[in-house]
């Protein structure tokens, strides 16, 4: 059997691969975004669309009750629009998954760390097992994908699942301890200074003018956000973080946002 390159993605089950271009893979499954604060891509959609999260919105003390992706740049005019075809491409791969594999293979091929949706969630097993799929064959990628639909998980066990591929089961109350007895890696969201994601705080160099702050690390820069890195609120220390695609990692914490 052949085997699959940058520009050749396996697009049916006879398995041969056939070349397959950007545009053709997007209209299989949507574009895919640059969220600030991650080092690769992802992919996204709508968070009203959340089965799980949906819920949780009106639930006070929530992680959902005041989700990022309800507002800001997720609900301006030009992004919706991506946000629903995604989705929507995502529903028609239910009964007719290969094209949207194949087309997520292709979008991700070049990147080295993807994450599943900055926004929205699984919509159903089948959906998981796409995603899966997906990992399988990109095995130069790491792959996470955060999602509070425990039950879309409850066919799988870590040792089921490719090893470039980390999903994590995101608790549902701010200060809420950790889904357990699920077998699988565990988010949390913490407002006592206990977190250990350091990407709340960052720092770009820059050309600014030299101060006491802007020399901090020794260069001139500013305070920012994105990339997942930063300074560690608890170690003092400057990290290039992946905590979150790490499958030995058992529970990131995040600062609440």
């Amino acid at each position: 059997m052949a085997t699959a390159t940058s520009t050749q993605i396996r697009w049916n089950n006879s398995g041969d691969f056939i070349p397959l271009t950007i545009a053709q893979a997007q209209a299989a499954c949507g574009t895919t975004s640059k969220p600030s604060k991650m080092p690769g891509t992802s992919t996204s959609t709508p968070a009203e669309n959340c089965i799980t999260g949906s819920k949780l919105r009106d639930v006070k003390g929530s992680v959902c009750e005041n989700c990022y992706a309800m507002k800001g740049m997720y609900q301006m005019g030009n992004v919706k629009p991506a946000l629903e075809n995604r989705f929507n491409l995502v529903m028609e791969s239910r009964d007719n998954p290969e094209p949207w594999i194949a087309g997520m293979v292709k979008l991700i091929w070049n990147q080295e760390y993807f994450r599943w949706h900055d926004s929205g969630d699984l919509q159903g097993a089948w959906h998981f097992a796409n995603i899966v799929e997906v990992a399988r064959r990109t095995p130069h990628v790491k792959h996470w994908i955060p999602t509070r639909e425990y039950r879309m998980l409850s066919d799988w066990t870590m040792d089921d699942i490719p090893e470039n591929l980390c999903p994590r089961a995101s608790a549902h109350m701010v200060d809420g301890a950790p889904p357990t007895n699920l077998g699988f890696p565990t988010s949390t969201v913490v407002t006592d200074g206990t977190h250990d994601c350091p990407a709340n705080v960052q720092w770009i160099e820059s050309t600014n003018k030299k101060t006491p702050e802007t020399m901090r690390f020794g260069k001139l820069g500013r305070w920012t956000r994105g990339n997942c890195s930063g300074m560690n609120d608890n170690t003092g220390q400057w990290e290039d973080c992946r905590k979150c695609w790490d499958r030995g990692n058992a529970n990131t914490a995040y600062p609440q946002h």
